[in-house]
């Protein structure tokens, strides 16, 4: 085994586990990233995973990788960033274990991420969120489970993988119905839940019959669904939505859509945005802003309370024929 095979070794059970103390996402997250590194090496270079080694992955070979990512597998830049910050751990580890490669090291740690253009986050409206939710056929058990959990994360705004890791105790429906999660950085946290949203986890657990400990949105199986399928389902009950709601034609409907839709909620309902932040999970209140920026009704109300200023409308007129010319091309 290559030293880069230990050092990838020791980085999990001593760096991440040990150390750190890194949550089960985290973890499996740069177990994925060097998955594909791994299986990019051997396809490039014919080694066996095991016998790769540091001289190996330079920045040549590190930045086709990170080519590769988003040109075959397709992925955007925000993937591409991650995938490069789980290489750099591992390199900033390597750093002290392995001297000898400093150089290497320092120049695979100086390759930038990517710089991208931040859309304008996507939201449902009422009428779309209520097509959806009535998109179910609420007489098969799979789609009394969606109607469920669609309308939890439209109402709490909970990440994917917090829907994920919810067990059938971590909701409470009686007084101060509420649900507990763990959300990233292993923190707790507490979201309300509405009286509509209680009598539809109420029939829904009812009808589940599952232990303290079981998943709350199981598959047929017993087990927890993946985001795959999730996602999946999203994306079939939005087709089927569109009928009613021709808004949702060319929408591109995901489970964090979702949560975007509970945030504007929130703040269209005059919620302070750092309550929003409490609410959503963020570990920085600044990342609320996003949804202050994609509100037109609240930029249009702060409009409405300024005075316009008064300007005549003027018109420019070129003052030489060259100019006048170059104007009208």
């Amino acid at each position: 085994m290559s030293l880069l095979a230990a050092t990838l070794q020791a980085f999990f059970t001593d760096r991440l586990v040990r150390q750190r103390h890194a949550s089960p996402r985290t973890v499996t997250a740069y177990r994925d990233t060097f998955r594909l590194l791994l299986a990019f090496v051997q396809a490039e270079t014919g080694k066996a995973p095991s016998a790769v080694e540091w001289q190996d992955l330079d920045v040549p070979l590190v930045t086709a990788f990170l080519d590769h990512l988003e040109t075959d597998r397709h992925n955007g830049p925000r993937t591409r960033n991650a995938r490069l910050a789980a290489l750099r751990s591992l390199f900033r580890y390597a750093s002290l274990r392995h001297p000898e490669h400093a150089a290497l090291i320092q120049r695979v740690l100086a390759i930038p991420q990517k710089r991208f253009e931040k859309k304008t986050v996507s939201w449902l409206t009422p009428v779309e969120v209520e097509a959806l939710l009535d998109a179910p056929d609420a007489t098969r058990w799979e789609g009394r489970r969606d109607r469920a959990l669609l309308l939890l994360a439209i109402q709490t705004g909970l990440r994917l993988s917090e829907i994920i890791g919810l067990s059938c105790g971590d909701v409470s429906l009686d007084a101060g119905a509420h649900v507990r999660c763990e959300g990233k950085g292993r923190k707790e946290r507490c979201v309300p839940l509405t009286k509509a949203t209680v009598a539809v986890l109420r029939a829904w657990l009812r009808e589940r019959q599952g232990g303290t400990d079981e998943p709350l949105f199981p598959t047929r199986t017993g087990r927890r669904l993946s985001p795959d399928a999730i996602e999946h389902r999203v994306a079939t009950h939005s087709a089927v939505a569109a009928r009613r709601a021709p808004s949702l034609v060319g929408k591109r409907l995901t489970p964090h859509v979702l949560r975007h839709t509970s945030a504007m909620q929130l703040l269209q309902a005059g919620v302070d945005s750092a309550v929003i932040a409490l609410w959503l999970g963020h570990a920085d209140s600044r990342s609320t802003q996003a949804y202050l920026h994609a509100d037109l009704t609240l930029k249009e109300r702060a409009l409405a309370r300024t005075t316009p200023v008064s300007v005549r409308p003027t018109r420019y007129r070129p003052s030489d024929p060259i100019l006048a010319f170059l104007e009208g091309l």
